[in-house]
């Protein structure tokens, strides 16, 4: 899904931004402690599960869908990237779409989970959100011997339930959403929705490999 090993890099954060909270339970209510608390759930399983994601790195599929997908809302996420298509289409063929937008979701979330190396966060301190319906928390990235990557991620309030569900990540100013967005669009003008389809239903199954360069 994206290009360089920032963005790579920003995606690994979002299971590993705390590696010192632990929490048995989620709290859907409060963004800040939503996010901090799944990602340190998913980082302490990757950590777990080292010697099995090293034999077979398609473990990784597993746990982002089981630890870090139920708190991603990868329903707004595609109507987002799909943007003014939406109603180029029947409504069929967008469901379509939307169901397997999350697996695409799920396989780029694990390839990108193959670039972590023990990177560290740093997030500003929690704000009022009381009559916020989105809220954006942002992130430093530190790595020994880089610069530090500035993340934003962006989290948005259901309004009938009232829980809190992450749907995109800015990396230095570039929104991923918006980049998918943009990647998708001619393809959707010149060959259709259908062309997308088939596109990231490739790429869900592709294998997820852990290589030298990563």
């Amino acid at each position: 899904m994206f290009k360089t090993l920032a963005m790579s890099l920003a995606i690994v954060v979002v299971s590993s931004f705390s590696q010192f909270t632990q929490a048995n339970e989620i709290d859907i209510h409060n963004p800040y402690k939503m996010v901090d608390q799944v990602a340190s759930k998913t980082f302490s399983r990757i950590k777990r599960e080292k010697a099995n994601i090293e034999k077979n790195p398609d473990v990784l599929r597993d746990i982002v869908s089981q630890e870090l997908m139920p708190y991603v809302d990868s329903k707004y996420a595609a109507l987002k990237v799909l943007g003014k298509y939406y109603r180029n289409y029947p409504k069929e063929m967008v469901y379509e779409y939307i169901n397997d937008f999350e697996p695409y979701i799920v396989s780029t979330y694990a390839n990108a989970l193959t670039y972590y190396n023990d990177q560290t966060v740093e997030f500003e301190p929690e704000k009022d959100f009381t009559n916020e319906k989105q809220v954006s928390v942002k992130a430093l990235v530190k790595d020994s011997g880089k610069p530090d990557i500035k993340l934003t991620f962006i989290v948005r309030k259901n309004n009938e339930t009232g829980e809190w569900r992450a749907y995109d990540m800015v990396v230095e100013g570039i929104s991923l959403v918006s980049s998918k967005q943009s990647e998708f669009e001619s393809i959707l003008r010149q060959q259709g929705l259908q062309t997308v389809i088939d596109l990231i239903k490739d790429k869900s199954k592709q294998k997820i490999e852990i290589t030298a360069t990563k």
